[in-house]
């Protein structure tokens, strides 16, 4: 017999057991059996991994940010009490600065009613002065026909009832000299062993409650 063209052995080709070893006719890296990966299931695949990194990155995030030393809490909102507590309290501080100012205003007050009355009482004695110069006078060079001891009782009296009221007398003979308290008119000259002194009480002084509201006038020697 006469062989086909092409046909050396004249045996057909086993095209079973070709196929079955064929690696091309699955898909690349699967197992036999296995469809081959669509398109769409490698965009899931990747997908899916992406957002699996961002929730492990949000959640390192978030541990760093709760541990940040310097991050300030926010202050939870105050409720109702606590508002009106506050209220209570400025209205208090407000209270306590008014009844101070009060008190300050009651004190300066009566202080300008002490120093007023104080000035009254000043010129009252400064009033009654020289009738206790005029009664002192009297004694001293008493008219024809006075009596000194009636003119002295008048003095006395008038002198005990402002004493008891706060009046002083300053009579400074043989002191050392004031210019605080006394009024020089005279001077003479001395042995300067006592320093200055007052050698004579030309006029006698007067202070009231503390302070001079007329000085002693005298000779002085020294």
């Amino acid at each position: 017999m006469s062989n086909r063209p092409g046909d050396s052995s004249g045996e057909e080709p086993d095209v079973g057991s070709a196929g079955a070893s064929d690696p091309e006719q699955f898909g690349s890296g699967g197992q036999a059996g296995e469809p081959p990966a669509t398109g769409a299931d490698a965009l899931d695949a990747e997908l899916a991994d992406l957002l699996d990194s961002t929730e492990v990155e949000s959640g390192a995030a978030g541990v760093a940010g709760s541990t940040n030393p310097t991050s300030v809490p926010e202050a939870p909102p105050l409720s109702e009490l606590e508002l009106v507590a506050q209220e209570r309290d400025g209205y208090l501080d407000g209270f306590r600065r008014l009844q101070a100012e009060f008190e300050n205003y009651k004190k300066a007050v009566a202080k300008r009613e002490a120093d007023s009355r104080a000035r009254a009482n000043d010129s009252l004695v400064s009033e009654l002065l020289p009738v206790l110069d005029a009664c002192a006078l009297a004694m001293a060079n008493p008219a024809e026909g006075s009596n000194p001891e009636d003119i002295g009782r008048v003095q006395k009296a008038l002198l005990d009832a402002l004493t008891r009221q706060g009046l002083e007398i300053l009579d400074p003979a043989g002191a050392a000299f004031d210019p605080e308290q006394h009024e020089a008119v005279m001077h003479e000259e001395g042995d300067g062993s006592d320093g200055l002194v007052v050698a004579e009480v030309l006029r006698i002084g007067y202070g009231w409650k503390g302070h001079v509201i007329r000085p002693a006038m005298v000779k002085t020697q020294g």
